[in-house]
């Protein structure tokens, strides 16, 4: 397999990436990602992920992996001991790989949960990237930036607090967390250091940025809606991080209130890019992730 930030030669055509062996691709030289989890079958990843390789022109592949829970640490070694180049990590197995790579970058240390591993010199190395890609979505998206800006986060599992440390690092003036449980939320708030605190649902109204970061409102009533709808409204941006269905009764009463909305697949775009940038050493090709991510979701339905 070619090495990680490799180009490999020119000379295939149109959307196949170049250097594969007599035309047929993935071949014998591809160089191998993917993603691991369970269940796995509906991931968009390898989707984001080989969009990025075409676009690229870059002799790469990425294909999906079961992986059961209890079965993180054995897939960690045998990402290094098959050439893979990296994996992406969805649940059950985030905090697991987490503790069984050989190296942990700052952001995952402190979140204690990995989506993305890269070899470096035949190490395994964990990141995450969910919180920067929401972030970077953010901005490319909606024109948001956090510095300086009061922010709450509805939930305190790994999407909450990956969303949480990022808006802290992004210089957020305030992030307040809404948890089900006092004490999940104030180990999310204690990621955003001074900024963070334990909320209650009031303070959804003085917020900026209002995050989404749990799995309940997917339905399509108004009774779905996750807060008291009333207290959104102008000058706010409301981003669900739930994509299915693309738009949730949350954004649907928030954008009837006057608020600007956000769907979560910006942030599964930019967390897949940004970890194509890290296997590859290549700037992640977005607007075309962000077409393929469009083609498959649909209307959200």
């Amino acid at each position: 397999m070619t090495g990680a930030g490799a180009q490999p030669g020119a000379g295939a055509g149109a959307g196949t990436p170049s250097g594969a062996a007599g035309g047929t691709w993935p071949s014998a030289t591809t160089a191998l990602v993917g993603v691991m989890g369970d269940p796995i079958a509906h991931s968009l990843s390898p989707l984001l992920h080989n969009t990025a390789f075409r676009a690229l022109g870059i002799d790469w592949a990425s294909v999906a992996f079961e992986v059961r829970a209890g079965g993180g640490a054995a897939a960690v070694a045998g990402i290094a001991a098959l050439g893979l180049h990296g994996m992406s990590v969805t649940m059950p197995l985030k905090e697991e790989v987490a503790a069984a790579v050989d190296e942990l970058t700052p952001v995952a240390a402190r979140l204690g949960a990995v989506n993305c591993v890269v070899v470096r010199d035949g190490r395994t190395v964990g990141d995450s990237t969910d919180g920067d890609g929401f972030v970077a979505s953010c901005a490319a998206e909606s024109g948001f930036d956090p510095s300086g800006r009061r922010c709450a986060v509805i939930g305190a599992g790994g999407a909450a607090r990956a969303v949480v440390d990022a808006l802290a690092r992004a210089g957020a003036a305030e992030v307040v967390v809404l948890g089900r449980t006092r004490e999940r939320a104030v180990v999310a708030a204690a990621l955003a250091g001074p900024a963070g605190r334990v909320g209650e649902e009031a303070d959804v109204a003085d917020a900026e940025l209002v995050v989404h970061a749990t799995p309940v409102g997917m339905g399509a009533d108004v009774g779905a809606v996750p807060i008291d709808w009333r207290l959104l409204g102008p000058g706010q941006l409301v981003v669900d991080l739930v994509y299915h269905p693309l738009q949730t009764a949350l954004l649907r009463v928030a954008a009837d209130r006057g608020a600007r909305t956000a769907t979560g697949v910006g942030m599964l775009v930019h967390q897949a890019a940004l970890a194509v940038e890290r296997w590859t050493g290549r700037v992640a090709p977005v607007t075309a992730m962000q077409a393929a991510a469009a083609g498959a979701v649909g209307g959200g339905s």
